[in-house]
């Protein structure tokens, strides 16, 4: 089978995935652009192709009407949105992810930079390198309340770090009301509607997918509801937070900060890069070592198991099909 290897970098760190694909016979074809693939980019490589392993690239109806012989997308990572799964399955196209994978490097870039945030360590060395020496004041986490906003698989390892910096109230919302949370002697976890996370929390933090619900959920009329100074961390999906009324919300002096590792269009080249007091990072929470690996490896196995005909063991969830016929 002919494999199409559209994300990058792949095996770069790690040869195993390719080792493996050559052992049992594919044929392979990498992405040799060296950057994300735009829809037409990838509607013009993919005619040919029985599985792709994939990263962010718009995987979109177009692109799969193009597909013809494909049988497999291979998902290396955990987010769907730019997966039209609907189409996929239409088509009689298979989808597989890597959810549990990218899970620890995300939690801890999240955690980097919510201390970065309370401690204005990019805005330090920011000023430092135009030869201005400013010392900050800054706060701790353990002093402030801070705000998850998904508490699945990446907001639940976020929880559990900072349990262990003893932080004394922490605010969780989750669409799933039952869903469990690690318990602290020292840390106070309380479940509150959305409304009530914005106003008292001083660190905010997003871990939720992008469907048709938490597209823009977080606007202006959001981000005026929070206290003066709050600041917030998105390494989950660009689309989430608004990023023209972060720029104007933060340009205002309203917002202390912000973090952003995922943008609506990627690679980014918007107007928060202007703004010190927001720091930027290239989609990259999930871009550990070990855990890049992992997701290239678990992606790979995958693409295994079809060309062996054996049964796939990481296919995407029906609620994920269910959350993309809801959004349309």
């Amino acid at each position: 089978m002919k494999v199409l290897i559209t994300t990058v970098p792949f095996g770069d760190k790690d040869r195993r995935p390719m080792d493996m694909l050559e052992a049992v016979g594919a044929e392979i074809h990498v992405n040799p652009t060296g950057r994300k693939l735009t829809e037409l980019d990838l509607a013009r490589m993919i005619e040919t192709s029985d599985i792709v392993i994939a990263g962010t690239e718009p995987i979109t109806d177009l692109v799969l009407s193009k597909a013809t012989r494909l049988k497999l997308i291979s998902r290396v990572g955990i987010g769907l949105d730019n997966v039209d799964l609907l189409a996929a399955r239409a088509r009689g196209v298979r989808v597989c992810y890597t959810p549990d994978a990218p899970s620890p490097a995300v939690a801890e870039l999240t955690i980097g930079l919510m201390i970065d945030l309370l401690r204005f360590i990019h805005v330090s060395n920011q000023r430092m390198r135009r030869g201005d020496w400013y010392r900050y004041f800054g706060r701790r986490l353990s002093e402030v309340t801070i705000g998850i906003v998904g508490v699945g698989r990446i907001g639940g390892r976020v929880l559990e770090h900072l349990a262990g910096f003893s932080c004394r109230r922490i605010l969780v919302n989750d669409i799933k009301s039952s869903v469990s949370v690690p318990s602290h002697p020292t840390c106070r976890i309380e479940h509150v509607d959305k409304d009530t996370l914005y106003r008292e929390s001083d660190v905010i933090s997003f871990h939720v997918p992008l469907t048709g619900i938490t597209r823009n959920l977080v606007t202006r009329k959001e981000m005026l509801s929070m206290k003066p100074g709050t600041v917030l961390v998105n390494t989950a999906r660009g689309g989430i937070v608004n990023e023209s009324n972060l720029f104007e919300v933060l340009e205002s002096g309203h917002l202390g900060g912000a973090a952003i590792d995922v943008f609506d269009r990627e690679p980014y080249f918007g107007k928060l890069a202007d703004l010190d007091q927001c720091l930027l990072t290239a989609h990259m929470g999930s871009m550990s070592i070990d855990c890049r690996v992992r997701m290239e490896i678990e992606a790979t196995e995958e693409a295994v198991r079809m060309i062996r005909d054996e049964p796939l063991r990481s296919e995407v969830p029906q609620v994920e099909y269910e959350n993309q016929s809801f959004a349309e």
